[in-house]
């Protein structure tokens, strides 16, 4: 400030210790967050960790939409096309978006796919171990079942194929090239009148 030179007086050190927050717990926490990890994953076992299957969508925006990330659910299209219920895909832990649209074959084809390997790499256990139904999975299957602990059919990015090429010619300057076109189309005018009246001279003095 310019006005009367005043000095400032604020009081920002006073009592800053009480104002400190610390975070001493946070070994601790890291325990028991890998306990309650390991207790999830002996609950829901042998079902993945990472919780349902989601579809492949594109971001959103002109900025963001080349890349691919996991959405919300997959929609009633995609379901019929690959064969699957929409009451039996929540039980088999596909997760299920009825608001989604498909607005391009791509995407529908992309989600399609991805639900079929899915179904292709999928163990069921039958709910009445006596009387196992004819869709559950054989029983040599069942005894190598694992658990998977990563992503559910992780999402991989499009690789943009680009090609690059060599500078054939090493002599042509752009910069002054460019100037150039701008010079002429700014004195085209200009010059035409000059040559013009100096055609003009040139005939007088014939």
């Amino acid at each position: 400030m310019k006005h009367n030179q005043l000095l400032p007086n604020q009081h920002f050190r006073k009592d800053w210790q009480t104002r400190v927050k610390t975070w001493f717990n946070q070994p601790g926490r890291k325990l028991r967050r890998r306990q309650n990890r390991q207790k999830k994953a002996s609950l829901i076992a042998p079902r993945p960790l990472d919780g349902l299957l989601r579809p492949a969508v594109r971001c959103q925006t002109v900025k963001y939409n080349t890349k691919v990330r996991k959405g919300r659910g997959f929609t009633l299209e995609e379901l019929k096309t690959a064969g699957v219920r929409r009451k039996e895909a929540r039980s088999i832990g596909i997760s299920v978006d009825h608001r989604r649209k498909n607005r391009s074959e791509e995407s529908l084809s992309l989600n399609v796919q991805r639900l079929k390997e899915y179904q292709s790499k999928l163990i069921l256990f039958p709910k009445n171990v006596k009387k196992p139904k004819k869709a559950d999975s054989s029983q040599s299957e069942l005894s190598s079942a694992t658990q998977l602990k990563g992503t559910v059919l992780p999402i991989k990015q499009d690789k943009v194929a680009f090609s690059t090429g060599k500078v054939t010619n090493n002599k042509v300057h752009a910069y002054a090239t460019l100037r150039k076109a701008q010079s002429d189309a700014r004195y085209k005018g200009v010059r035409e009148i000059r040559a013009k009246a100096k055609e003009e001279e040139e005939k007088q003095k014939k």
